[in-house]
């Protein structure tokens, strides 16, 4: 433990010193500490300003549960998670961001999204009275995929955010054992036929564990968090919680998104 603390605390240093030599990703000028909703942000990419303005839900609105609007829930058939909690609409810059960690590397953007989805998380429970949550999960990617891009982007993020929230993170729990066709253009049914058994578990879930919450960084039709929320089911959890960076609700502009 004594060693955990101090690498915290070597991160928080190196964060604070980033901050005071880094500019903004956005918009150039001096990062300096910034904070939302009231929570200070380890993070050293965006100054206060683009923090301020950046495209947030309103959780507040939703009870920070999108499936708690109308059109998402209307936008999503045949889900079987119970929560669903994006910090974003698919829309810049998060979409630049997203594809930058996707597909050029820049791990750092996973420490903001978490940052930001924990400022908006902690936010959002003022509003609602939730389970406690028993183990973060991520999306994983086939081991094909992972051979050829090096990283899964929903792990570095999921990590990071089970840091903030203190909870327990277990990558390797869930795995994807069919290496399918890209998701981009299908309709819903074609997904959901595309990943069924895509997806299993190595080894035995904790009795105790009846509370999920899942990462992934792009939400579209929510085929795939439905796929792994069914298996987690029938290993006996009772709640699945989606938390994702952007929802990308098909048919709209931002359809050609690959997210499941």
């Amino acid at each position: 433990m004594a060693w955990k603390l101090d690498v915290n605390t070597f991160k928080r240093y190196y964060t604070q010193i980033l901050k005071n030599i880094s500019c903004c990703d956005l918009c150039g000028a001096n990062v300096n500490s910034s904070c939302l909703l009231g929570h200070s942000l380890s993070q050293a990419l965006v100054c206060q300003s683009c923090v301020n303005d950046l495209p947030y839900f309103n959780q507040s609105l939703i009870s920070g549960n999108l499936l708690s609007w109308p059109a998402v829930h209307r936008a999503l058939p045949n889900i079987h998670f119970e929560h669903l909690f994006a910090l974003s609409p698919y829309i810049y810059p998060f979409n630049k961001w997203l594809a930058q960690l996707k597909y050029l590397g820049r791990f750092e953007l996973a420490n903001l999204f978490s940052t930001l989805l924990y400022a908006q998380w902690q936010a959002s429970l003022i509003n609602q009275v939730i389970t406690p949550i028993d183990i973060v999960l991520s999306v994983p990617l086939h081991i094909k995929k992972w051979q050829v891009r090096g990283y899964n982007q929903a792990h570095l993020i999921a990590k990071s955010f089970a840091d903030e929230l203190s909870l327990p993170y277990d990558e390797n729990l869930v795995i994807r054992v069919k290496n399918n066709d890209s998701q981009m253009g299908k309709t819903g049914s074609q997904r959901r036929k595309n990943l069924a058994n895509a997806f299993a578990l190595q080894g035995k879930l904790a009795s105790h564990v009846k509370h999920v919450l899942l990462v992934d960084d792009v939400v579209t039709t929510g085929t795939t968090a439905s796929e792994i929320s069914k298996l987690l089911k029938q290993a006996g959890v009772e709640t699945v919680t989606l938390v994702t960076v952007c929802l990308a609700l098909p048919n709209t502009k931002t359809n050609s998104v690959a997210g499941d």
